[in-house]
């Protein structure tokens, strides 16, 4: 039994209106509990924010946050807790291909999650030894997810002790303690599908020869169990969650900022808090609080940093260029990778050096081929994202050099077939200055990496030690970074102050998507 928060917890503050605030907003409403969620934004969603672009065609909806939507089970989940069905809310897409991958060498191999049409796909690109190890590679990512979903990534932990069982024992006969690229290298001798498959490690800010086999868990998620899309962009997530908490008795305040905790003795009793220029100050009597912005917001809140043997290592930032384009590009689809010819020397340099891809990979999202409502008629939305290094690994001067690396960026699309520079209409770059001054420690949005001392039962824990009252949720503590582990912290957080089992609701299993 995990610990929970002791005493009285009829009213609980959630400081931040995130994925994460709002998941475990929704937890504590279908618990009873009454929820104030403060939200220093105009509107919900948190880091997958929102920006409209607006040109003399019309408007350009650019989602800010996160592209890749999976594991909608997760956000069905939350709304069933307080009786309401993720159909209703959302409208999803299920995405065929999830992505499409492009190599330096010129050859592509759509990603399916379905197994047949995975199958398939290697065997007529890779030949049949490969389509062969695709299989055995499925099924263990599989016995992953299932091993580690429910003991490891679901459930709150006190002690490393208490991971001690037959789970842990299952994991490691996985070999879920070895690393992740070398493990998926023997199933796969492609050196593509290695790279299909072991890349998203790069998301938990640790390279797949170094990651954790364990973490094999995200690959399943993105090529396994699916990738989806919202009509109407990832927005609509944020807003349907907060609808849904609304309608079922919260109150959310935008546009205040949690500025200090009064606390007696060891527990929290009011959050004060502010208009976004500072003034209004006010206090919000509460029971419990749940935080959830990015841990060095959280630390000054609380008014200590913890300490920690080794300090937090962050993972590597991102710029991103989101850009309106006057022309359609109907053969791109929803999700591109563009692999350059580098791989170990794209990740040494971005993680060892800080210094800028000599040979860059990149994500392209294009969402107006699954909504083209997103952009204004016969345009496009796109979307290039590059991994670069966060701002204490590189000491870039992102003012001067930002500009100059995205007409690097363009140069490389259209050396890679994607010429954009006489379409674009409407740009806007975001670089690790700009995450910083969102508030993102070290300047990037993926918040502290998954190093073998930064995982689990290591992570920076959900409870505050002093304040038995004062709960953590969001990418900074366990179980880590990405939409489906944010959503369970919401939850977790939850259970941290009801006490609640985690029971899987009916309602949750079904997830409808549009076609």
């Amino acid at each position: 039994m995990s610990r929970r928060v002791p005493g009285r917890t009829d009213h609980v503050v959630v400081v931040g209106a995130g994925f994460a605030g709002l998941s475990a907003a929704l937890h504590l409403l279908g618990a009873g509990r009454r929820v104030t969620v403060l939200e220093r934004g105009g509107h919900p969603g948190g880091r997958a924010g929102l920006v409209d672009l607006h040109s003399p065609g019309g408007t350009y909806r650019v989602d800010t946050g996160p592209t890749v939507l999976t594991m909608p089970e997760l956000l069905a989940e939350a709304l069933a807790a307080v009786g309401e069905e993720l159909g209703d809310r959302l409208d999803l897409v299920r995405l065929d291909p999830a992505y499409r991958a492009r190599f330096a060498d010129g050859s592509t191999i759509d990603v399916h999650a379905d197994a047949e049409a995975m199958e398939q796909e290697v065997r007529a690109t890779c030949g049949p030894a490969a389509a062969e190890g695709y299989v055995r590679l499925r099924a263990w990512l599989t016995r992953l997810y299932e091993v580690e979903i429910g003991r490891f990534i679901g459930a709150n932990h006190d002690s490393p002790l208490g991971l001690v069982g037959p789970d842990l024992a299952r994991l490691a006969a996985l070999g879920g303690f070895g690393r992740l690229g070398p493990r998926v290298q023997r199933l796969v001798d492609d050196e593509r599908l290695a790279r299909i498959f072991s890349f998203q490690a790069l998301y938990a800010g640790v390279p797949p020869h170094r990651a954790l086999a364990a973490y094999g868990v995200i690959a399943y998620m993105d090529t396994v169990a699916g990738v989806y899309f919202p009509r109407g962009g990832m927005r609509e997530v944020g807003r349907a969650l907060a609808d849904a908490a609304v309608r079922a008795g919260a109150e959310i305040h935008y546009g205040r900022t949690a500025t200090g905790l009064e606390r007696r003795g060891g527990r929290v009793t009011a959050v004060r808090h502010c208009d976004p220029e500072g003034g209004a100050g006010a206090r919000l009597p509460c029971d419990a609080v749940v935080l959830t912005p990015d841990l060095p917001v959280v630390h000054r809140l609380v008014g200590r940093t913890p300490r920690r043997p080794v300090p937090l290592r962050w993972s590597p930032s991102a710029v991103v260029l989101h850009a309106g384009v006057r022309r359609a590009h109907p053969d791109l689809p929803h999700h591109t990778i563009s692999f350059g010819a580098a791989w170990r020397r794209t990740f040494r340099e971005i993680l060892d050096e800080g210094r800028l891809m000599s040979d860059p990979s990149l994500l392209v999202t294009r969402p107006t081929a699954t909504d083209p409502a997103l952009a204004p008629a016969g345009s496009d939305l796109l979307y290039v994202l590059a991994p670069c290094p966060n701002l204490e690994r590189g000491r870039i001067d992102w003012a001067r050099v930002g500009p100059a690396y995205r007409d690097e960026l363009l140069t490389v699309l259209a050396g890679r077939g994607l010429d954009l520079t006489g379409d674009l209409e409407v740009e806007r770059l975001v670089t690790p200055a700009d995450w910083a001054a969102a508030g993102h420690a070290a300047g990037t949005p993926f918040s502290a990496a998954h190093t073998a001392a930064q995982t689990g039962p290591f992570r920076p824990r959900n409870l505050v030690r002093g304040l038995e009252n004062a709960v953590l949720a969001g990418c900074g503590t366990t179980p880590g970074v990405g939409i489906p582990p944010v959503l369970i912290s919401g939850r977790l957080a939850a259970q941290r102050i009801t006490g609640a089992a985690h029971r899987r609701s009916p309602r949750a299993r079904r997830v409808p998507t549009g076609g």
